[in-house]
């Protein structure tokens, strides 16, 4: 009796200290801010490769600064408070994170040709995603 009181015991202390050092966030920005301020404007540049590659150390930064910036995105959409579900929605979001991610590696890389498929993938999964959330 005493040796399962003892465990109960610890088994409660150890879930406590495990809820105390779990980080909190605290969303600021709705989704559709995070759309409008982050993804599109980041988007865009990927979107921007096929027609005009980049060229310059400057311009390659920039496009892996925006695939970065979608991939640590897809964070930031699966937060609770703004997934809007388990399924569908997390499944969306970690396509969009996959291909930001692989952008992200073949900027790094400077393979536009890569990269020019991979943002026809990136916004099919966007377009996905908005035909099941986007509010009519």
């Amino acid at each position: 009796m005493r040796s399962v009181r003892t465990a109960v015991v610890l088994g409660l202390f150890l879930a406590g200290a495990a809820m105390a050092q779990a980080p909190t966030y605290q969303p600021v920005g709705s989704v559709r801010q995070l759309m409008l301020g982050i993804v599109k404007p980041n988007s865009d540049i990927i979107f921007s490769v096929p027609g005009k590659p980049p060229k310059t150390d400057e311009d390659w930064a920039a496009v892996q600064n925006a695939a970065l910036i979608l991939a640590e995105t897809g964070n930031l959409l699966m937060m609770p408070g703004r997934a809007k579900d388990n399924g569908e929605w997390m499944k969306d979001v970690k396509d969009f994170q996959g291909n930001s991610a692989a952008s992200f590696k073949f900027a790094n890389a400077k393979d536009a040709k890569t990269l020019e498929d991979l943002g026809d993938r990136l916004e099919e999964t966007c377009e996905t995603c908005h035909g099941k959330y986007l509010p009519k």
